[in-house]
């Protein structure tokens, strides 16, 4: 801990960690000080040279004489100083809120960026950056930025904002940080200088909001172009910096990586591991090791509009998708899907053959990027050698697709407890499975993410044909409605697709007991023709759009509307499903045709 002097004013210094080792400066908001990092810090000293300090009328650090002190001008002197006093050749930024706002402006500055090694942002965009974002965006985006922004006007106020500072704001802002972020404040942070840190900083917003808006360091077109590797992480629930705001920064970074974690505007006190994590792969990756497949799949091609969604057939791009049964039908479907929108898959599936040429077929056809795998969703240890297999080689998905299932069908007094005993092990305990290992890695990751898991019209319409089958697909939709309550929190979504007569060749390959209705079946789904790939382009829309329950086809839908306003309707056509077992060739009692 030391002082550095900058112009009138003293700065407050801390450093933690070898010196030898490669240096993260992290530089904090308003209305904070150096502790909003501790936790951050904790985890990076031991591999990093870590320093960070306390901005000019921020904690420990002393005020300028004039208010006139606290323009972009002066915080890059600061920043300068802390370069000279740190003696090395370049230093990793990372900055957050207000500190990130001036670690974008001081990484234009000639005499800064060459000092820079990288920037790691959130919290705060470049307010070059914002300004072209305001002026080019879409009329929408700008205006819900605009409303995030309403306090910016408030601060350009006489008076008022001291009065709220040295008043009831300290109170306000503890308050905020437990109900909308979920953190408790510590020692520290907030700091015991809030009120006097909370007045002073009022003045970077008045001397910086206006002019400082305009691009002053830019490239020989005019364009705020930073030469230096980003790394942004937004944190999904920030509620003071938009989507489009963020993506737009990409526009003018031709290194660009866009990352995210589930978490509120301190991100670094809410999540301090997924922060961490990402600042040392980010550093790491600069100092020349091979990306994390977090990190690689993260990477941004500078240059598209600013704000703009993904181009179309381009909305999941770099995404990590698992699906189960994927050698074939909506399985296929669905992975061929994902990867023509710019997914990465795996492909898993009990035949591996048949997984081998879902990965061909979307290298071949799409030009994607696919990994077969083979694993028996009902094997509890295989599918958790599976999930480890997968973060190992792959990272953690962002998308598990729990698609694999069986089919037995025939009379209740026909399925023998072996037939149940299948039935419950591939399509429940499967997606439980599924479920299970996959959802742990996506909390502990931090970064949210979707399940989707494949039920069936037979979840919610009785049938005497597929009562074991109908069993396990009603629970399956059950389980999914119960574990998106629970991990709603994190940032992931659970979606239960259930679609009605698909033409794949589960009729085919299905155990049929007490009657023989094969032909019939796979004549039925073949004359119904709704392909699988209908069914994927459903899935895709769910993730997309976060869809709790997605019925699909007509009866899938009509069905899906009578167990809500008419159960007992649904009852009796099920007991009319009985004249069905008329139509197959009977078979000795309790033998099953298997495929």
């Amino acid at each position: 801990m030391r002082w550095v002097e900058s112009g009138d004013v003293r700065l407050w210094l801390v450093e933690e960690g070898d010196p030898a080792r490669p240096t993260i400066l992290l530089v904090h908001g308003y209305p904070d000080t150096h502790r909003v990092w501790d936790e951050v810090a904790g985890l990076l000293r031991d591999r990093f040279h870590v320093v960070r300090y306390d901005v000019r009328g921020a904690g420990r650090s002393t005020e300028p004489a004039d208010h006139a002190g606290y323009t972009f001008d002066h915080l890059a002197g600061d920043l300068s100083a802390v370069l000279d006093a740190i003696g090395k050749p370049a230093v990793h930024l990372v900055g957050h809120d207000w500190g990130s706002l001036q670690c974008w402006d001081a990484v234009t500055r000639p005499g800064i960026r060459e000092r820079v090694a990288s920037l790691t942002s959130f919290g705060g965009p470049g307010l070059a950056q914002a300004y072209r974002f305001m002026r080019e965006g879409s009329r929408g985006e700008v205006a819900g930025q605009r409303a995030r922004s309403w306090y910016i006007g408030v601060f350009q106020a006489p008076v008022l904002p001291e009065t709220a500072w040295r008043t009831f704001m300290p109170a306000v802002l503890e308050r905020s940080m437990r109900v909308r972020d979920g953190i408790e404040p510590r020692p520290g942070h907030p700091a015991d200088t809030l009120a006097r840190d909370g007045v002073n900083g009022l003045w970077m917003y008045r001397l910086n909001m206006g002019a400082g808006l305009r691009p002053r360091h830019t490239d020989e077109r005019g364009d705020p172009v930073v030469d230096v590797p980003v790394q942004l992480i937004e944190a999904t629930r920030d509620p003071f910096v938009s989507p489009a705001l963020l993506a737009s920064l990409g526009r003018w970074a031709p290194r660009f990586w866009h990352r995210r974690v589930v978490a509120g505007h301190w991100a670094q006190r809410g999540r301090p591991d997924v922060v961490a994590r990402m600042i040392a792969e980010f550093v790491d990756h600069v100092e020349g090791a091979e990306p994390s497949p977090g990190l690689r799949r993260a990477r941004r091609v500078a240059g598209s509009p600013a704000g703009r969604t993904p181009e179309p057939g381009r909305a999941f791009e770099g995404k990590l998708v698992v699906v189960t049964g994927a050698g074939s039908g909506i399985g296929r479907a669905t992975a061929r899907a994902f990867a023509a929108h710019g997914a990465e898959v795996v492909c898993a599936d009990i035949d591996e053959p048949a997984a081998v040429r879902t990965v061909e077929g979307i290298v071949k056809d799409l030009g994607g990027t696919a990994y077969a795998e083979q694993v028996d969703v009902s094997d509890a240890a295989r599918m958790e050698d599976f999930a480890r297999r997968v973060r190992a080689e792959h990272g953690v998905p962002d998308i598990v697709v729990n698609n694999a299932g069986a089919l037995v069908a025939g009379a209740f007094l026909d399925h023998s407890v072996e037939d149940w005993r299948r039935m419950i092990d591939v399509n429940l305990w499967g997606v439980v499975h599924g479920c299970r290992l996959f959802a742990a890695q996506m909390v502990e990751r931090g970064e949210g993410g979707h399940i989707v898991n494949i039920a069936s019209l037979a979840a919610f319409t009785p049938s005497v044909l597929l009562p074991a089958y109908s069993a396990s697909k009603a629970a399956v939709k059950m389980l999914s409605d119960c574990l998106r309550a629970e991990v709603a929190g994190q940032g992931i979504g659970v979606s239960a697709i259930c679609p009605g007569f698909v033409s794949t060749g589960i009729a085919r390959h299905a155990t049929y007991v007490g009657v023989d209705l094969r032909e019939v079946s796979v004549e039925a789904v073949a004359r119904r023709g709704y392909p699988p790939e209908r069914v994927a382009a459903h899935i895709l829309r769910a993730v997309h759009r976060d869809q709790a329950v997605v019925p699909v086809n007509a009866e899938g839908k009509l069905g899906y509307a009578m167990s809500r306003l008419s159960p007992g309707v649904t009852r009796g056509l099920a007991r009319l499903s009985k004249a069905a077992l008329r139509l197959g060739r009977p078979r000795p009692h309790g033998t099953g045709s298997r495929p």
